[in-house]
């Protein structure tokens, strides 16, 4: 079990939900640290740590394959779901792990049902997959930008939590965060990308479009949360105002679900004498 050192000894979990919980996003502010108190050198040291862990139980779940992990992030532009991917998973081996981002729908994928799309990319036995947005985007933008009819992405809630629940049942464990970032973190980090040459190409003229949308996207995550945090599957909701503090989240809770895992090495057939011999020529 993977101690913690220094500071983070405080409850961490109070920011994963509990199913039946009203969530008023206002009463979590993006800019928390408090678990470290602000340390950001603790929060380093300790993730430092949290990656060779993740590191080796990522090697154990891929070599025992009877588990998945599926984790999936959802947030307002800028809030690092590409940080998120770059920094936890620094140093894991990529035969074990795969991205999908999903994107405006392609006319394909509009002629079939919402999940469709989804299904493939969910992770095989042994395997760690990593939703940069997901199926909830069918219930997030579908809803603020009134492309689909309320009855519509309502009656989607019920098919996730029935989806998530039947990867869950078949051995996948569900991580969902929530990349919670400020309004006002946001338009300093659109800024930066705007100022800085090698961060330029990150810029969309459609980053200040969605700004636009503010409180609907507030008031239709608020929702999100509160009808898909299941027992099975969980939402967190993840203070991103200070990248060094959402990595070191990320990485604890990732870290604590496979160590609850039941993981072992597979047991190896037995070798026969004559190739021992043969190996110690």
């Amino acid at each position: 079990m993977w101690d913690v050192a220094g500071g983070g000894s405080t409850d961490w979990k109070r920011w994963r939900l509990r199913p039946g919980r009203r969530v008023h996003l206002g009463r979590f502010p993006p800019d928390d640290t408090s678990a470290y108190r602000g340390r950001k050198g603790n929060a380093e040291a300790d993730l430092e740590k949290l990656r060779e862990e993740l590191d080796r139980l990522q090697e154990l779940l891929y070599a025992d394959r009877r588990y998945s992990i599926l984790i999936v992030l959802q947030g307002m532009d800028t809030a690092g779901k590409d940080g998120v991917i770059r920094h936890v998973f620094e140093g894991v081996n990529p035969q074990g792990v795969q991205v999908a981002s999903f994107k405006v729908p392609t006319p394909e994928e509009l002629d079939h049902d919402f999940l469709w799309r989804v299904h493939s990319h969910t992770p095989a036995r042994g395997h760690i997959a990593i939703f940069n947005r997901s199926h909830y985007e069918d219930v997030l933008a579908v809803r603020v930008h009134r492309t689909v009819p309320r009855r519509v992405w309502e009656g989607r809630y019920r098919l996730i939590n029935e989806f998530e629940r039947g990867l869950s049942e078949e051995g996948t464990t569900l991580l969902k965060f929530f990349l919670h970032v400020d309004p006002a973190e946001q338009r300093r980090r659109l800024l930066e990308r705007l100022d800085d040459p090698r961060k330029r190409w990150k810029f969309s003229p459609s980053d200040l479009h969605e700004r636009q949308f503010w409180p609907r996207y507030m008031a239709a995550y608020g929702e999100m949360l509160e009808r898909t945090t299941t027992a099975w599957a969980p939402w967190w909701i993840i203070p991103s105002d200070h990248k060094w503090f959402r990595n070191w989240l990320v990485s604890r809770a990732l870290v604590e679900a496979l160590e609850s895992l039941d993981l072992r090495y597979p047991k190896g057939t037995r070798i026969p004498d004559a190739v021992r011999k043969a190996l110690a020529r």
